[in-house]
């Protein structure tokens, strides 16, 4: 059987405001592609489909006309699962239709699939976190695990084990216990397979990922994994890696896409798996494009960073521009000059020479930059929001995952707009440093 299997397309997602969705079309054209060639049975997206509970029409428009395409009106079984970005409900809506093209839907830890026919194949036995496929003559078992929220697993873990069953006491022990409850649906000439969308430890963030594992506490060790599963599938992290004791068997195919300055030159890609009931996998690394690049420019001076835009203004790529300047800051007519040159500038941001790097902390990736004079002690949100951390926590450092949380939550509050303002004396209003993805 093959496996071709990809997570985390956050279709929808933006970049500093602006639109991704050309990218992820084009990808997933791709992929519709490589399923065809490679000659996939099944498809498992491992989470993340949308960006946001509530997708664009646009967003739900693609992924649903993308599904159709990747099984050839149902020739292709492909399995779908919610992550934390996806609103179960919302994704599994249309799982009636999506099921006459060989679609299953899973939005919850527990959900229980319908027996019966997708596509040209069948759904031959269901449970609550498992199902049983026919596929051209072969049988699987596949364990699926939609993002667990605690309230989530505890739902899922008390509804599949006894009353008198000790009561798992972190996390990760009621990943584990499910699991171990699951497995005994594996048989020896099935085809065994897992699904989930959580964070592992010890593996490497891509630098986009945000929100699941806050604080260490929904952080799973991979020997929590199903030992006897021959593949698993994961979603959540965006950089492809193996993911550590699991014997080689689980992987995290990560984002297609980069959507954070920290991804910049990362290598994008699917995963095929191949195996027999009873044997090991063969794990085969599939490239993906890269639709358009993202780059962070530095330039010594405003004049040399207006000539790097004109030297690459016809190239398609994202750009993060920094300036060094002594004077701190830049003027509003190099910042147009640059962009006038340079279409998909993101940001330019001005560092004074032998100053520390702000980067060092991130604040400008996230998209808000100082703001204007009169502020609390002249500090950026994510300065103020890190003193406060700091003196409730005795010391700690907020996770940069926070801050960013923090950030999206104040731009939903209407904050587009965010100005910082010259420390230098006796200049005009000109000197403002202006958001350049306003």
């Amino acid at each position: 059987m093959r496996i071709l299997h990809t997570a985390d397309w956050h279709l929808g997602k933006t970049i500093e405001g602006r639109s991704r969705i050309e990218e992820q079309r084009a990808f997933l054209r791709d992929f519709a592609e490589i399923a065809r060639r490679e000659r996939a049975d099944l498809v498992i997206v491992a989470g993340d489909i949308y960006d946001s509970p509530n997708p664009s029409a646009e967003a739900e428009k693609l992924f649903y006309q993308s599904l159709k395409e990747i099984t050839q009106d149902g020739k292709r079984l492909i399995l779908v699962i919610a992550g934390n970005h996806d609103s179960p409900e919302r994704l599994v809506a249309a799982g009636p239709l999506a099921a006459d093209h060989g679609i299953l839907m899973a939005g919850l830890p527990g959900t229980v699939i319908p027996v019966g026919s997708y596509g040209l194949h069948r759904v031959v036995a269901s449970g609550n976190g498992y199902v049983e496929i026919e596929i051209n003559g072969e049988r699987a078992v596949i364990l699926f695990l939609p993002y667990p929220s605690e309230k989530r697993l505890n739902d899922a873990i008390y509804r599949e084990m006894d009353e008198s069953a000790e009561r798992a006491a972190s996390y990760g022990e009621k990943i584990a216990r499910l699991f171990a409850e699951l497995e005994g649906k594996y048989r020896e000439d099935t085809v065994n397979l897992a699904a989930a969308h959580l964070f592992a430890m010890d593996v490497t963030a891509g630098g986009s990922e945000r929100g699941l594992e806050l604080g260490g506490s929904y952080l799973v060790d991979g020997a929590c994994l199903p030992p006897k599963a021959g593949y698993i599938a994961l979603g959540h992290v965006h950089k492809f890696q193996l993911v550590p004791h699991t014997q080689g068997r689980a992987y995290y195919s990560g984002s297609p896409i980069a959507y954070h300055r920290r991804e910049a030159g990362s290598e994008k890609m699917c995963i095929l798996a191949e195996g027999k009931a009873g044997q090991s996998f063969r794990v085969k690394e599939i490239p993906l494009p890269v639709y358009k690049p993202i780059q962070v420019w530095r330039a010594k001076s405003p004049e040399e960073a207006i000539e790097l835009c004109r030297l690459h203004s016809e190239e398609d790529s994202w750009v993060y521009l920094e300036v060094e300047t002594e004077r701190g800051y830049i003027l509003e007519d190099e910042i147009r000059r640059m962009k006038e040159l340079k279409k998909d500038i993101l940001e330019i941001h001005p560092i004074v020479p032998g100053e520390d790097d702000p980067e060092g902390t991130d604040f400008s990736a996230s998209g808000y930059e100082k703001t204007c004079s009169g502020g609390i002690g002249e500090k950026t949100l994510p300065e103020v929001f890190a003193d406060y951390y700091r003196q409730e926590m005795k010391g700690a450092v907020p996770e940069q995952e926070l801050i960013e949380l923090l950030l999206e939550l104040s731009r939903e509050d209407g904050k587009e707009e965010a100005y910082e303002a010259s420390e230098a004396k006796d200049q005009g209003p000109e000197q403002f440093y202006k958001r350049t993805d306003d």
